[in-house]
């Protein structure tokens, strides 16, 4: 795929991070939307990748991207949450869930 299409799509090429299992439920059409991505950001990085790879990349940058969000982590409150995670939302250790230590 040519250079074009790596620059029209948000997501980049992905770090190797730390992981966290979560289960989540989706809609049939946001499952086809999400392996449609998944299939053009492989063919834009030439490298193979499936939508559950990417969905932790792209909740990190919408949270990044999000106003409100940065508000409230960076306000009072918010203070006591970036103590505990790094500026990097990807490389950040949420707290484990019921079946995890």
């Amino acid at each position: 795929m040519s250079n074009s299409t790596n620059s029209k799509l948000r997501l980049g090429p992905l770090p190797r991070t730390e992981t966290v299992k979560l289960t989540i439920t989706l809609s049939i059409e946001l499952k086809a939307l999400l392996d449609r991505y998944a299939d053009l950001h492989a063919q834009a990085w030439s490298e193979p990748i499936d939508a559950l790879t990417l969905v932790p990349h792209m909740l990190a940058a919408f949270m990044e991207r999000d106003r409100g969000f940065k508000a409230l982590r960076n306000g009072p409150k918010g203070d006591r949450i970036a103590s505990r995670a790094s500026k990097s939302l990807p490389a950040a250790n949420p707290p484990a869930g019921p079946d995890q230590p």
